[in-house]
């Protein structure tokens, strides 16, 4: 099997994620499962696979022990995002592949609250879930948002670029870990001086770009970015607990001011196993949820939520109740998805055991 067929039959079969490895089979991530695949390519073949994505100057840094971050167009007409690296003295890279077209926030199930997110002048958004749960397409479809429907200036940090943006309503400048830039935090601070409304940083990674992201969303930009955690109120306790002990109650009250949104988001097997379907929790940066975090009172702000849903409000839970009674979700799915699951079957209003 070829590079090319290996991305052919990836695509054709709804793929997330190509496994390349020297000395064992290929595999790939269906609808969220592991598959084996029964192809086993040399040692030889499996590095010509994974050479075929790397330029020579990649090629060298692989070469010298390095693990090394690309995204790429494939020949297929498909954008991936790869990672190579080494095992047991062997070859192997990860590769995701992306979806040809950047899909609106119909097509993704994301609520029509986004799109008011979208349009804030300043603040942060964060959009937050485990790995592979699509939190870069969901930013992606709010960067696309925002090109077709204002007339900003975007500037995007990525590691490594992903999506590409044509110019179209907004002008949109995208900057690539170690290619462009040294690392988040230093574009985050140079983009300031570069006459952004709007800043895509990939990840927050460290309080070093936590405080600068915060820092642009003070100075009246609106910052998106992504955190890996699972609900809203884990989140606010991530940026905060991040911090410094002595700049904890700084961070609180600056983040407390400049929230615009969170997105915590999953996407879970559909019932058929033939797909996957998107779950969220939507916390807006309403007074009630900014004296929250002001007063450290985040245990509380799922009731806050809760009790808003005419602002666009919803939380995980009920959001899993309302795939599982749509019939989207088994049960068992739901209660694994639930970070409280006590909860969620009292949302449900039956016990679980009924339904396993």
């Amino acid at each position: 099997m070829t590079f090319e067929e290996l991305m052919d039959y990836a695509i054709s079969h709804d793929c997330s994620d190509v496994h390349i490895t020297q000395g064992t089979n290929l595999a790939v991530r269906r609808y969220g499962v592991l598959h084996i695949l029964d192809e086993r390519p040399t040692a030889e073949e499996a590095q010509e696979m994974i050479y075929e994505i790397l330029s020579n100057e990649e090629i060298a840094r692989v070469e010298a022990g390095e693990d090394v971050d690309v995204g790429r167009m494939v020949d297929n007409g498909i954008r991936v995002r790869a990672n190579v690296y080494h095992q047991r003295n062997n070859l192997a890279c990860s590769i995701r592949l992306l979806m040809a077209e950047i899909p609106e926030f119909e097509a993704l199930g994301l609520p029509d609250v986004i799109k008011e997110l979208a349009q804030k002048n300043n603040g942060i958004i964060l959009v937050t879930g485990p790995t592979g749960s699509g939190k870069t397409t969901t930013l992606s479809a709010i960067v696309d948002f925002i090109n077709k429907n204002e007339a900003k200036h975007v500037i995007t940090i990525e590691d490594p670029i992903e999506y590409i943006y044509p110019h179209n309503r907004a002008m949109i400048h995208q900057r690539e870990l170690g290619r462009d830039v040294k690392s988040f935090s230093y574009a985050l601070h140079s983009a300031l001086r570069e006459d952004p409304d709007i800043i895509l940083v990939g990840e927050m990674r460290d309080f070093e770009t936590i405080a600068a992201a915060i820092t642009a969303a003070e100075t009246g930009h609106l910052v998106l970015s992504t955190l890996h955690t699972q609900s809203a109120a884990q989140t606010i306790n991530r940026v905060i607990d991040g911090a410094p002990s002595d700049m904890k109650m700084t961070i609180r009250t600056q983040f407390a001011q400049s929230i615009q949104g969170v997105i915590s988001q999953q996407l879970l097997p559909t019932t058929d196993g033939n797909g996957r379907v998107l779950t969220t929790e939507i916390m807006t940066g309403t007074s009630a949820i900014r004296n929250l975090i002001n007063e450290d009172k985040i245990q509380m702000i799922p009731g806050s939520i809760q009790s808003s849903h005419q602002l666009g409000m919803h939380t995980l839970n009920e959001d899993l109740s309302r795939l599982y009674q749509m019939g989207l979700i088994t049960r068992r799915t739901a209660m694994d998805a639930a970070y409280d699951p006590q909860d969620l079957e009292k949302v449900l209003g039956t016990s679980s055991s009924a339904f396993f």
